[in-house]
């Protein structure tokens, strides 16, 4: 209302209530209606010209004590049409109740008063809402940098008040300033209110004091509270909001850990106890690595044994696991890892591409890169884990230094050149490899096994193939196509069809050549 009676060019006056002229305005209205009071909210500015002002003095006395009720910031009265002047039982009223009211002379329309009162509203909450978008950020970074103490720091700035954290038994963790008085402190303690989630108290001297449980679920961690000179905006309302969610959350972290180590000591002691080798809490415990359908693949990181020794190899794969942890951290995924003297194995849901995976290795420094072998699983689900690790380890072991991770399905074409027990490596890749076609044929019954097995045998030739199986070339031929597709391979490679005839033969029983 103060700021109304400066603005010169209205000509507004004040006849009574100065006591009230700190009051705020959230709305500018006209209205003539003789009991005006049941429509409002609080907050408003009602401008009357007096036409549906009751005739008594006692009714018009009563008049503007309902609109005081009714929380309304202030009474603009024109004079000139229906009142000369305001009428002294009025202005006597409004004294007595201290309800601003002002006097707006003929030549200043209500138009103009709305006008300017509403584009300075419009203008304070633009700047409130910048403040409160610059002020999140700051606030949320604090809890990152410093904790409770730069979070009450950044929150009692933002809302210029006093800011103090209390744990359970109410002592002081953090506060704004960081020697705040005591007599602030109690205000807060004063007004916690046993089980309310929030609370906002206004003090005779105009203070006000709110409050909210720092709290996840039925866990309560504290109480956030704010001492100021004015109530709190909406806007400050939500940055309150804000920092108290922070603060929970930092709060519950170690608590979340606690419980975490506290249920792997339970786990550990009852299987010793047991004497029994229940493996159901660490299998619960790996579905989390998991995809929603629960299943992984699984990426094998092996030391170059020309450019490390054994003790050097050690050290690098824990280097190596400590780059891919903090790169899982980072994009929030749990890290599921195992380091020995000769491994590095990760546990990664079946989701993940790829491409992704490729990118989590080349994350990793290159100096570390350059001096280490990657391979990766095909998808399975996890309950197959050993064998999802034992072609992991298969393709980690005929990699390329410093190369992207090799997948094991990827292999056709370098198995035979790099391990001597060449069957144990085809059925393996049979098994992995073969399995597009053979669901495939499953679904469609389409004989693409049987079809790339005569491709194969006959070296390639079209016409060959399509008469042992008995089929037009042309249907061969579309069949293989297929069949490639589905693989991922090039069939003209020689090796590459010497090394899937093989995986064929291997994975039938008493096939030895």
């Amino acid at each position: 209302m103060r700021w109304v009676l400066d603005q010169a060019d209205l000509r507004t006056r004040l006849l009574g209530g100065a006591d009230g002229v700190s009051r705020e305005i959230s709305l500018v209205l006209t209205t003539e209606l003789a009991d005006p009071a049941e429509w409002l909210s609080g907050g408003e500015l009602v401008l009357t010209t007096g036409i549906g002002l009751p005739t008594s003095a006692p009714d018009r006395r009563r008049y503007l004590k309902l609109l005081n009720e009714s929380g309304v910031a202030g009474v603009g009265f024109g004079i000139g049409l229906t009142f000369p002047k305001v009428p002294d039982e009025v202005v006597a009223a409004a004294e007595e109740l201290g309800l601003p009211l002002l006097e707006i002379p003929l030549r200043t329309p209500f138009a103009a008063v709305v006008q300017r009162v509403s584009s300075h509203l419009a203008a304070l909450q633009y700047d409130a809402v910048l403040r409160a978008s610059r002020a999140q950020p700051r606030i949320t970074r604090a809890v990152v940098t410093g904790g409770p103490q730069e979070v009450a720091a950044e929150l009692g700035r933002a809302l210029r008040a006093s800011v103090v954290v209390l744990d359970p038994a109410g002592m002081v963790i953090a506060s704004h300033p960081r020697n705040l008085n005591v007599t602030t402190v109690n205000l807060v303690r004063d007004a916690i209110e046993p089980g309310a989630a929030s609370s906002a108290t206004v003090l005779a001297e105009g203070v006000t004091v709110a409050q909210q449980s720092i709290r996840v679920g039925t866990r309560s961690h504290g109480v956030l509270g704010v001492v100021s000179s004015t109530a709190l905006s909406p806007v400050d309302q939500v940055l309150l909001g804000h920092a108290n969610s922070l603060l929970a959350l930092d709060f519950e972290k170690p608590v979340r850990l606690r419980e975490a180590q506290q249920r792997l000591n339970e786990q550990a002691l009852g299987l010793l106890l047991s004497g029994e080798f229940n493996l159901e809490p660490a299998w619960a415990q790996l579905s989390h690595a998991a995809d929603h359908r629960g299943r992984i693949r699984a990426l094998v990181v092996q030391a170059d044994e020309d450019a490390n020794s054994a003790g050097d190899s050690a050290q690098l794969l824990r280097r190596v696991g400590a780059a891919v942890q903090h790169q899982l951290d980072q994009a929030g995924q749990p890290v599921f890892s195992h380091c020995t003297e000769q491994w590095l194995t990760v546990l990664l849901p079946a989701s993940e591409t790829g491409e992704s995976i490729s990118a989590l290795v080349t994350g990793i420094d290159p100096s570390l890169r350059r001096t280490i072998r990657v391979g990766l699983s095909g998808v399975h689900p996890l309950a197959k884990l050993s064998e999802a690790v034992d072609n992991a380890r298969l393709a980690a072991s005929v990699a390329e230094c410093g190369r992207p991770p090799l997948e094991f399905a990827a292999m056709a074409g370098r198995a035979l050149l790099s391990f001597g027990e060449s069957r144990e490596v085809l059925v393996a890749l049979g098994a992995a490899v073969l399995t597009p076609i053979l669901d495939h044929d499953a679904e469609y019954g389409t004989g693409l096994l049987t079809s790339l097995r005569a491709y194969l045998e006959a070296n390639g030739h079209w016409e060959s193939a399509a008469a042992a199986v008995g089929v037009h070339r042309h249907t061969m031929r579309k069949r293989i196509e297929t069949a490639e597709a589905l693989l991922g391979c090039d069939l003209s490679v020689a090796r590459v069809r010497a090394e899937l005839l093989l995986a064929i033969l291997a994975r039938t029983p008493g096939t030895t050549d």
